[in-house]
């Protein structure tokens, strides 16, 4: 029988090593699972029922390709995203952009802090009845204290403290649609592109800015680079087998981020929809008068995880943004408390939750664009990638992913502009 050299580790040495340094995809995926997904998904299986299905299944496809990509860049180049962009793009030559692109980086991060901070809040009421703007406070002061926490435990320790939250807000939607399940075969046929009406573009909007979130996109490339450059260094492992990795890691916790956004316009279709209501406390107000207070309380229970977890990455993803654009470094701490302002005055002024989550993630699919196609240049320029330049067909795909998403912010403003214009 052949014996595994010192070189040669056994195959099931191989499988602990992948197991072990799956993760970083894990980490950027619970930004796919935020409340703004709870929000836009739930309103859009209220009102649709399973139409929309098609629009989350395409939303992970796009996801996985993108994230990939930037966890490539990564580990081919060194180079984050935004600093990439900031190499490739900005200097004295181009004011425009060398400031432009950092403010429309940070009102991207305010709109992702809404969503994280207003739905943490929301699910300390339903669960506990704290006040929501209180809430809010709490959601935004546990995230800095936990990032902290989890990041003075090494990479692998912040890897594994983001996977156990992921795990919670996986238990609470899914936990929660066990005891709604929804019907198989419709579920199906919402895999089957189409338009209900023309009111779905805002949520269908709201639900690929929830999906494929573009601070996600920046930090994928920070988290490659931390996890597989130890100190900026050299890789660790041989780049080829690396990416192989990047490639089990981003299918697998996209498949799970996928399914839980499926779940929870499920958990729509299945509590709200023909109830007259659409609302995140509709929901959990349905699930408590229906099937009783566990199932409510799970709801609750992953609403809060949602909240905090990407909360925790929004903020780290935040501050590496802004650091490595080189415009001006903001600490986490700092970020968090100028970010979180916005939202606690929003939920002092009362404005519904839910409407806040939609609409901060309709805000967030115009910033993914910004984010893909500067990823797209970035992954097709030889001078940076050198052999690992995506080759053709992956151009075509990206700059088709990048079309498809302009082409949708180009019907949310048509949709925003058609009455005024018949007015």
């Amino acid at each position: 029988m052949h014996q595994p050299t010192a070189n040669q580790p056994s195959r099931r040495g191989a499988l602990a090593w992948a197991l072990g340094s799956l993760g970083p995809a894990f980490v950027a995926s619970i930004a796919y699972v935020d409340p703004g997904n709870v929000a836009a998904n739930a309103s859009g299986g209220a009102r649709y029922g399973y139409a929309l299905v098609w629009v989350l299944a395409l939303a992970s496809l796009m996801a996985m390709v993108i994230q990939y990509q930037s966890a490539k860049l990564g580990l081919v180049t060194g180079l984050t995203l935004p600093q990439a962009i900031a190499a490739r793009f900005t200097g004295r030559s181009r004011p425009i952009f060398t400031w432009g692109y950092p403010l429309q980086a940070f009102a991207i991060a305010i709109a992702t802090d809404l969503a994280e901070v207003v739905g943490g809040a929301l699910g300390l009421y339903l669960l506990f009845g704290i006040p929501l703007w209180l809430g809010g406070i709490i959601v935004g002061l546990v995230s800095v204290i936990l990032l902290r926490l989890l990041r003075s435990n090494g990479e692998r320790g912040f890897e594994l403290g983001v996977g156990a939250v992921l795990a919670v807000i996986v238990a609470g939607f899914l936990g929660a649609l066990w005891f709604r399940p929804p019907d198989p075969m419709a579920t199906l046929a919402g895999l089957i592109p189409q338009l209900p009406d023309h009111g779905a573009w805002p949520l269908i909007a709201a639900m690929l800015g929830a999906t494929v979130m573009p601070h996600a996109i920046y930090l994928h490339s920070a988290l490659a680079i931390d996890r597989f450059r130890p100190g900026g260094g050299e890789l660790d492992q041989p780049l080829p087998r690396l990416l192989r990795l990047q490639r089990v890691d981003v299918f697998a916790a996209l498949l799970i981020s996928g399914t839980v956004n499926v779940s929870m316009l499920l958990l729509g279709a299945t509590t709200l929809a023909g109830t007259g209501g659409d609302t995140i406390e509709a929901a959990h107000a349905t699930l408590n008068a229906d099937l009783g207070p566990l199932a409510a309380g799970i709801f609750a229970v992953g609403l809060i995880a949602s909240g905090i977890g990407s909360a925790v990455v929004g903020t780290h993803a935040g501050s590496r943004i802004l650091k490595d654009l080189n415009v001006w470094h903001v600490a986490p701490t700092a970020r968090r408390l100028i970010t979180v302002l916005p939202a606690v005055v929003l939920l002092l002024f009362g404005l519904p939750p839910t409407d806040v989550l939609v609409w901060s993630q309709v805000v967030l699919s115009f910033g993914v664009a910004l984010a893909a196609a500067p990823l797209a240049l970035v992954t097709g320029d030889r001078r940076m990638m050198g052999d690992y330049v995506d080759r053709p067909l992956s151009r075509v795909l990206n700059w088709t992913i990048v079309a498809t998403v302009v082409a949708l912010n180009l019907m949310m403003i048509w949709w925003a502009l058609t009455p005024v214009l018949a007015g």
